[in-house]
């Protein structure tokens, strides 16, 4: 299996602001998930990616090939869905084939047809006659259209129905169903990732606070409930984060089994991805 993407020790500096150190790897046949508050990197995380702003130190490769040293070969095979349709609104949904066309050399005709056609997307329409989820599925329909290896989603899914998303959802698994596509998702709808997604990279003030398989995440992360007396008894070395309240105090603990072991009296509870950023975000650290 190969990988898709691949970033060592990305840093990219502004005014009042800084990417430090970001490294995760996306394999192929997988679904990366990348989820952190707004304002924690991730769009800047995906420019870099695709070249389109300067990294600072690091390195970034998209199958194989470096963004900016290489920018053709590297997003030749790379589709795109940002958070807002880009195509204007005047044009005929049929059109779209014919300007994008020269643009991909890859581009299929047919297979933009079948894809309008599989998301109930009337040709002779006008983009401004779409709905936000009609414009979503649009872009991904001109994304697929020239057969990339790789889709690359920002917030692709924000504001939708749960319908809408359930359909692009099963679409993006039915992409990467072999080992040679993949996708990585930015993505505030934590539950989308927790149904679809193999990996986690979670972003926090420009830092990578983990990332892995989402299912080891899930099984390893706990949270326990406790008194604040508990609390104080409890060994910081145990602990990740903590979360105090007017009747009693959360705390998250990074190995529920290694926990379990030392205080079995103690129950540690299952924890979903947006209690982890709760903690993180919210907490106190230990």
């Amino acid at each position: 299996m190969t990988n898709c993407i691949e970033v060592k020790g990305l840093c990219r500096s502004f005014d009042g602001f800084a990417l430090k150190d970001v490294s995760f790897t996306l394999p192929g046949g997988c679904i990366m998930g990348l989820i952190g508050e707004n304002g924690a990197g991730k769009t800047t995380t995906l420019k870099c990616l695709l070249g389109t702003i300067r990294r600072d130190e690091g390195t970034v490769s998209l199958l194989g090939c470096d963004p900016w040293s290489q920018p053709r070969q590297a997003k030749a095979e790379v589709g795109v869905v940002l958070d807002d349709c880009f195509f204007h609104d005047s044009l005929r949904l049929k059109d779209i084939s014919a300007i994008l066309a020269p643009v991909f050399p890859s581009w299929d005709d047919g297979l933009f047809r079948d894809y309008l056609d599989k998301f109930q997307l009337p040709e002779k329409k006008t983009v401004k006659e779409l709905s936000r989820g009609m414009k979503m599925k649009l872009s991904l329909a001109a994304a697929l259209a020239h057969r990339p290896r790789l889709l690359i989603l920002d917030e692709a899914t924000a504001g939708l129905d749960p319908v809408v998303r359930d359909s692009i959802l099963e679409e993006l698994l039915s992409f990467v169903s072999d080992e040679e596509h993949a996708v990585l998702l930015s993505s505030h709808i934590t539950g989308d990732l927790e149904k679809i997604a193999d990996y986690i990279t979670y972003l926090h003030r420009g830092k990578v606070i983990l990332s892995g398989p989402k299912d080891e995440i899930l099984e390893r992360y706990g949270q326990v409930g406790c008194s604040a007396a508990q609390l104080a008894a409890l060994e910081p070395e145990l602990l990740t984060r903590v979360r105090r309240g007017e009747f009693g105090c959360h705390a998250l603990v990074a190995d529920r089994a290694a926990f379990q072991r030392v205080h079995p009296e103690l129950p540690v509870e299952p924890v979903t991805l947006d209690d982890i950023m709760l903690f993180v975000g919210k907490g106190e650290a230990v």
